[in-house]
């Protein structure tokens, strides 16, 4: 058992999301280098239409200063599809600032996916995800944007992101896989996913990255800490 209390981690969480601490306080407690405490700020969220996603980003620097008040150590902005409507650019400056105004680095889940996945060095991507198929391509636009190529993509057009069994989010990995595939990469932070991470990689042989697991693992590197989490994947052994 884990008995030390090494970091203390902010997370901002859409209000609807049921996942993201759930994983997150689980990825905390994992892995050598002494447990952490995950502290969170739920904003409004009820709906994944275009101007609804894009007003959690206006909402969390916000919410990033009242995480602040508790001393947090990094904070996570949450929100994958948020990222990923905006820029590049647009998300790295949304991390900036919240580190400028707070003086607390940020990692947002759409910037340490891509950072993530260049870590393992991969470039062609199968994608999952709950989404909408026009939620879907803004993805893909952004993640071409900065250098990947998508080679097949499905989503299941729900909101009901954490009602979603595993059986079925293995089925929807298998329906993406193409055979020049470099990593899989699972997007939503409430889609559940962490217990399947190691077998998905087992079974392909390929690197996984998911909203949540990439998020962790970008906040852990920006407190200096290398721990590897069992169950999280490849990344972590970077």
């Amino acid at each position: 058992m884990i008995d030390t209390w090494q970091h203390k981690i902010g997370i901002i969480v859409p209000s609807w999301n049921t996942v993201m601490e759930y994983e997150t306080q689980r990825l905390c407690g994992a892995g050598s280098g002494g447990g952490a405490s995950v502290h969170s700020m739920r904003i409004p969220h009820t709906a994944d239409t275009e101007e609804k996603l894009m007003g959690l980003s206006v909402q969390a620097p916000e919410a990033a200063k009242l995480l602040a008040h508790a001393k947090v150590n990094v904070i996570g902005y949450g929100c994958t599809a948020s990222g990923f409507l905006h820029t590049p650019a647009e998300d790295k400056a949304l991390a900036e600032r919240i580190k400028d105004e707070t003086g607390i680095p940020c990692a947002t889940s759409s910037r340490a996916i891509v950072d993530g996945l260049r870590a393992l060095g991969a470039i062609k991507l199968s994608l999952a995800s709950p989404y909408a198929p026009w939620l879907n391509e803004r993805l893909k636009q952004y993640l071409t944007a900065d250098g990947f190529e998508v080679l097949a993509m499905q989503g299941l057009s729900t909101e009901a992101h954490s009602t979603i069994t595993r059986e079925r989010i293995l089925a929807l990995v298998d329906e993406v896989m193409r055979p020049d595939t470099e990593a899989i990469f699972i997007s939503c932070s409430n889609f559940r996913t962490l217990e399947i991470i190691d077998g998905i990689e087992q079974k392909y042989n390929l690197p996984v990255v998911t909203s949540n697991a990439s998020m962790m693992w970008q906040m852990l590197r920006l407190l200096n800490d290398k721990r590897d989490v069992p169950g999280a994947g490849r990344l972590f052994k970077l």
